[in-house]
């Protein structure tokens, strides 16, 4: 199994569509898409100048938000899930975000997927000079709590982030 880490391209679009839409309504994490989402045409064009515009470290953003890699990963040519590398953390990426996120496809979860884009998503990292990054996951996802523990993540601790709409999240770190 090899996947690979690609910027959101308009050349996926079926297998981008198909893929958001086996979350359902509900967050995609790593996507940078907000919920609900519509796996239209437009949405993916909107999709990509976002993208385009949080990776450019010389483009100065808006309050609040930080620069941001938004990856697909792809594995053959099919969309099988989402990774968000955020270059740093603002206020709220500090207690509940963290430095990366990422969702698999259902139809494509346990095939270790998940693990390989992290490791991809860590040589990001490495790459901008980080010395560790900060990673959550719901209390309740253990496979994600697996993989970020396979990935060297520590446990900080657990922690309450309903104010911030998150709900008990286990927070990580990971050195480089």
């Amino acid at each position: 199994m090899t996947i690979d880490l690609i910027r959101p391209t308009t050349d996926l679009f079926d297998s981008w569509a198909e893929a958001v839409s086996e979350f359902g309504d509900g967050h995609v994490d790593g996507s940078g898409l907000s919920a609900p989402v519509t796996p239209d045409r437009e949405t993916l064009e909107a999709l990509i100048e976002k993208a385009t515009l949080h990776a450019d470290t010389s483009a100065e953003l808006p309050d609040g938000l930080v620069h941001n890699d938004l990856y697909w990963m792809v594995d053959e040519g099919e969309v099988i899930g989402f990774l968000s590398f955020r270059h740093e953390l603002n206020d709220w990426l500090r207690e509940a975000g963290g430095h990366i996120g990422y969702a698999v496809r259902a139809s494509r979860r346990r095939q270790g997927h998940a693990s390989a884009a992290l490791a991809l998503g860590l040589d990001r990292a490495r790459a901008l000079g980080l010395e560790r990054v900060f990673l959550t996951c719901d209390v309740d996802n253990v496979a994600s709590a697996r993989t970020i523990e396979k990935a060297g993540g520590v446990l900080q601790d657990v922690s309450d982030q309903s104010e911030r709409g998150q709900g008990m999240l286990r927070r990580y770190w990971i050195a480089l």
